[in-house]
């Protein structure tokens, strides 16, 4: 099956072209723009291109044998029916996109959208680090904290469609600001909320420049890592002591720098998670690496 992936983030949008046989993915082509307010130039260029890329590999649109799926990641918060985004934060100027009646207009095959946590947890089931489980959560952990949930072998939306917005739960009283609440979870485990609590120290640094730091031995970077690790170990406990899953994965900086936060994160889920749960749960690092957004979106298509 041919699908057009469409990854629609806060600084870089991207299409691509893959072709899925089973848990077999091809990737054939990408193209990658920045994302600007305006979001008909950016949908309309990435639409032009995914066209461009199927005709460089003799790839029809629509036909049997063609492109027969469009899949579209993105930041929430989205409409309850998976048709429109509502206005992400990091996405200004998308206010009510009616992205799936816009792009099937103009490509005439079905589309599917999803957030980007919920297409993450669909593309490390299908593809990475969550095959051959049924329970399952997806955590970013990128410059936010979303989760996605795969739940008896199906993807948990909830009521509204708000599932898995673990990075709102309080964990301290202060704390560094995550989804726009002192002391979330998002707050202590994520990029952004690493570099806050650099900023505390007196560090102007990123994740990834903390992590180098790090690496070089700096007693002030490790602490904070050792600190987010804790914090992120009292939050997988109650994930897993409400959800019971087999494995947790986790993105990003977790997959890149795990090393720093295990130790903390490992012995506060020993003291805090209930101990037959803690013992049928794994906890990985996400498998699919950089290229997560692209599987994110394509799996969005298969939903």
């Amino acid at each position: 099956m041919y699908v057009l992936g469409f990854d629609i983030g806060g600084t870089k949008s991207a299409v691509v072209l893959a072709n899925i046989e089973d848990t077999q993915v091809s990737f054939l082509g990408r193209y990658e723009r920045k994302t600007v307010p305006d979001w008909k130039k950016v949908l309309n260029e990435l639409e032009e291109n995914g066209r461009k890329i199927a005709k460089e590999h003799g790839i029809s649109i629509g036909s049997n044998e063609g492109v027969e799926r469009i899949g579209i990641s993105c930041g929430g918060p989205l409409s309850s029916d998976r048709r429109q985004i509502l206005s992400p934060p990091n996405l200004p100027g998308w206010d009510r996109v009616p992205v799936i009646d816009y792009l099937e207009k103009k490509m005439g095959i079905p589309a599917r959208l999803e957030n980007d946590a919920d297409a993450g947890a669909l593309a490390e089931w299908r593809f990475g680090a969550g095959q051959g489980c049924r329970s399952m959560i997806f955590l970013t952990f990128g410059t936010g904290l979303g989760a996605g949930l795969i739940l008896d072998g199906r993807l948990y939306r909830g009521a509204s469609g708000l599932a898995g917005e673990a990075g709102h739960i309080r964990m301290e009283k202060d704390g560094p600001v995550g989804y726009q609440k002192s002391g979330s979870l998002e707050g202590f485990c994520s990029g952004g909320g690493i570099a806050r609590m650099a900023e505390i120290e007196g560090i102007k640094a990123s994740a990834k420049e903390l992590a180098a730091m790090a690496e070089m031995g700096d007693e002030k970077a490790l602490k904070i890592f050792e600190r987010s690790g804790a914090i992120f170990g009292r939050g997988l406990a109650v994930l897993i002591d409400l959800l019971n899953p087999e494995r947790i994965i986790a993105g990003s900086v977790y997959a890149r720098s795990h090393h720093f936060l295990d130790s903390a994160m490992y012995r506060e889920l020993k003291k805090e998670a209930l101990a037959p749960s803690l013992a049928a749960c794994r906890i990985l690092p996400a498998a699919l690496g950089e290229r997560i957004g692209d599987y994110a979106a394509i799996s969005a298509a298969l939903e």
